[in-house]
């Protein structure tokens, strides 16, 4: 196989296309195919940093784990942050360019970037045996498809078979699968190879005539029918998964190692980045993860996270109007544990200088831990290492945000104990460092110290390892694709392309 590839599309946003796009990888990777994952342009407040210092998508950082690969800025080389309703920052190669408003992008940067991102396809294509990408919404968002860089436009571009993925959970997925097609135009449905059904329940023979049936109204084939399965939404794009009242996703809490269990509550604060943060939390066996946004909803947690966000002085009106900076207040006072990540840290300060985003000016902040944050022009992107509570630590820097620290404690020193980063006081402590509770010694070294602040009697699982529950449930994706869909099939569409004489649907492009 050389330079293949294919485009997983979907009917929706949410369909499973970043799953399905893992899922295809790790199974390749199985089969001894050197894979890369693509995604053109990303819509996401999850984000990650590579080892050359470029941010890109998490679900990319997560689909090129699936494939045993380190992520580039090449896998995802347009991102695009939201700050509001009405603008994004937009992320170029790993590196932030500006802010534009959705207008501005649609209007004229979004097709002059189509070239780079086909330059960034064309280099995978060029070193990988086969390039597994994934696209956004609906290939069928006709409003969008002149300026189109992430579904048909780089499928028609680089003559990319298609994949449509749909979510059977929601209901009519028959009818999406023939809409889809039969809004695009003769030249884009040349590309539509095929349907992939998702989270199905039940006896799939009920099905198969439903399938039939689209295969004569459509002539293409259902390629595979993956079962609904829990746990599976790892490192997705972005928050429509997590309900403010819900467990962080899908998650299964396993019983506790110890004889009670620990309560974690995160504020859902306004464009929260990097939930992903608290996955490694919710992974442990007796942590109970919840997403808050009551003041009430904290008086029997154990340890409050205040998470990263896009909009930091938005974030901290937000505690306050629904009366949760008080409610953070009377828990420092109270020396109960609060966590504080990224944007979280620095509202936990004394004061924010924003003039960057938000443009807000000098801002108070909680006043928890003694600590300035100035905004800066140039944004922090770093993969920083270090040792906290006695243990290593590792995570990734996203911020604008300067903190100045004049207090407590460092919340990572290096080898000397040299402070780097963060700040402590008591039971409050804030990092800049996503990704942090990863590290499976100091999350347990941390968890024990919550618990002992709490009076809880919990005890952390000696043996729980993040990274190798994140290989199972890739290992997992893999087994799904191979068990469910018809691999012989997706194999030549990634060497062959879309099978010529496919018929036409009407009535077509508008």
């Amino acid at each position: 196989m050389s330079g293949g590839g294919l485009l997983v599309a979907g009917t929706t946003s949410d369909a499973g296309k970043s799953v399905v796009t893992a899922g295809i990888c790790r199974w390749l990777v199985r089969q001894g195919v050197k894979v890369a994952p693509f995604k053109g342009q990303n819509m996401s407040l999850n984000s990650f940093v590579t080892r050359e210092g470029a941010e890109i998508g998490r679900a990319q950082a997560m689909q090129a784990q699936a494939c045993r690969v380190e992520p580039t800025a090449l896998m995802n080389p347009v991102l695009l942050k939201p700050g509001s309703d009405r603008s994004s920052q937009v992320v170029l190669m790993g590196r932030p360019v500006g802010e534009l408003s959705a207008t501005e992008y649609v209007g004229g940067r979004r097709e002059a970037l189509l070239g780079t991102v086909l330059e960034c396809l064309a280099e995978l294509r060029a070193t990988y045996d086969a390039v597994i990408c994934e696209g956004a919404g609906s290939p069928a968002e006709i409003n969008l498809r002149r300026t189109d860089l992430v579904n048909m436009g780089i499928a028609r571009a680089a003559r990319l078979p298609v994949m449509v993925v749909g979510d059977i959970d929601r209901g009519g997925v028959f009818a999406s699968f023939f809409g889809t097609t039969a809004l695009l135009s003769p030249a884009d449905q040349e590309l539509i190879a095929g349907y992939l059904v998702n989270k199905f329940r039940g006896d799939v023979s009920l099905l198969e005539p439903g399938l039939e049936m689209l295969r004569g109204l459509t002539g293409r084939a259902t390629l595979g029918v993956l079962p609904f399965r829990h746990g599976l939404g790892i490192d997705e794009e972005d928050g429509l998964r997590v309900s403010a009242h819900g467990a962080v996703r899908e998650s299964v809490v396993a019983p506790p190692h110890g004889e009670d269990v620990l309560r974690v509550a995160v504020c859902a604060v306004p464009l929260m980045s990097n939930f992903t943060d608290v996955d490694a939390l919710a992974a442990e066996p007796g942590v109970v993860v919840r997403f808050v946004d009551r003041p009430e909803e904290l008086a029997d947690a154990d340890l409050v996270v205040v998470p990263g966000t896009r909009g930091t002085v938005r974030a901290l009106a937000w505690l306050r109007e629904r009366g949760l900076a008080d409610a953070l207040a009377r828990r420092a006072a109270e020396g109960r544990p609060v966590l504080g990540i990224c944007g979280g840290y620095q509202l936990l300060g004394e004061r924010i200088e924003d003039e960057v985003e938000s443009r807000a000016g000098t801002v108070a902040g909680l006043g928890l831990l003694p600590v300035r944050v100035r905004f800066a022009a140039e944004k922090t992107l770093a993969r920083p290492v270090g040792v906290a509570l006695g243990e290593a630590v590792e995570g990734y820097e996203i911020h604008h945000g300067v903190a100045e620290v004049f207090g407590g404690e460092a919340f990572a020193v290096d080898a000397a104990g040299g402070a780097l980063d963060g700040c402590r006081v008591g039971a409050v402590q804030g990092t800049h460092w996503h990704g942090a509770l990863e590290s499976d010694a100091f999350r347990r070294a941390f968890l024990t110290e919550v618990a002992r602040a709490a009076g809880r009697r919990f005890v952390p699982a000696p043996g729980t390892s993040f990274g190798a529950l994140r290989e199972e449930q890739l290992d997992l994706l893999g087994d799904l694709i191979e068990e469910h869909a018809d691999t012989d099939a997706l194999l030549r569409l990634i060497e062959e392309g879309a099978p010529a004489g496919l018929p036409f649907i009407p009535p077509g492009a508008p």
